[in-house]
């Protein structure tokens, strides 16, 4: 008669998964982390920016990309104010709006020196996609008369001097479909010849990275939840994104361990078996 397989409890997996997850959200671990290439791209943009210089970051993604988008959005962030690197928000998706307001209230504890209107403004909401962002290329005045909250642009001091994207450093399209990088890409860059640089979910990237690697037209591109903790452990920040990671590791690694086990059992059995004729 062949001996009877020990089974492991399901419910042990499963329990073992769940701290494995839990314990790096809780308390940081900081594993190990290696930086791709293309993480360093985007990081130099920003570190080779000089002080004072404005910049374009449109928030197009809503809610459901947050896990990923708004880690490297907190990070680009971050960096840019560490290096006195005025913001200029902008959104392609209605909900981007909100996004950006979200990480500027989590950011203000930080850099409690920044000022809305002369360090950072937000333009809000735009419909319109590529004839928006054509039209931004013409005259950005006329694109956004006002800011999100009806002050008229020339009243603020971030916006002195800027007309159209020939007075702004770089555009960085934090994207989680169209429009987004693509659109900014095919104008920023292609008709203006700036800097464009972006970050986008896990999912969309094999899409986005021709434009980096073949193409040359985005200047590094910071793709899923991975990128952003690259990112946020190159300027020294560990966050969400690096908790995140990991977790997923740790996850991995506990998985990983089940599956040897259950191999090793297997050939035991499949020896014990053939052992006894069976």
């Amino acid at each position: 008669m062949a001996k009877e397989r020990k089974k492991i409890d399901r419910r042990w997996v499963f329990l073992l998964i769940f701290i494995g997850v839990a314990i790096p959200l809780i308390v940081k671990i900081g594993l190990p982390v290696e930086t791709s290439k293309n993480v360093e791209m985007v990081y130099n943009l920003v570190e080779n920016t000089p002080e004072e210089s404005t910049v374009l970051i449109s928030f197009d993604y809503d809610p459901a990309s947050m896990p990923e988008l708004h880690p490297m959005g907190k990070a680009i962030l971050k960096h840019c104010f560490r290096k006195n690197i005025n913001v200029i928000f902008t959104a392609m998706w209605p909900m981007g709006v909100q996004m950006a307001e979200d990480l500027i209230d989590q950011l203000q504890v930080e850099f409690p020196q920044i000022k809305y209107g002369e360090d950072y403004v937000n333009l809000g909401f735009k419909a319109g996609g590529m004839v928006t962002i054509q039209s931004m290329g013409k005259d950005l005045t006329k694109i956004f008369p006002e800011d999100m909250y009806g002050t008229p642009i020339d009243e603020l001091p971030i916006m002195d001097g800027i007309k159209n994207f020939n007075n702004i450093m770089f555009v960085f399209s934090l994207s989680a479909g169209s429009p987004g990088i693509k659109e900014w890409v095919q104008i920023v860059h292609d008709k203006f010849n700036k800097p464009t640089s972006g970050g986008c979910t896990g999912v969309s990237a094999p899409a986005i990275l021709p434009y980096v690697n073949e193409q040359q037209q985005l200047t590094g591109l910071l793709a899923g939840m991975k990128a952003a903790a690259e990112y946020e452990y190159m300027i020294g920040a560990p966050s969400t994104a690096t908790s995140g990671m990991d977790a997923q590791s740790i996850a991995h690694f506990i998985i990983i361990i089940f599956i040897a086990i259950g191999n090793i059992n297997y050939w035991r059995a499949k020896k014990s078996n053939e052992k006894d004729g069976l």
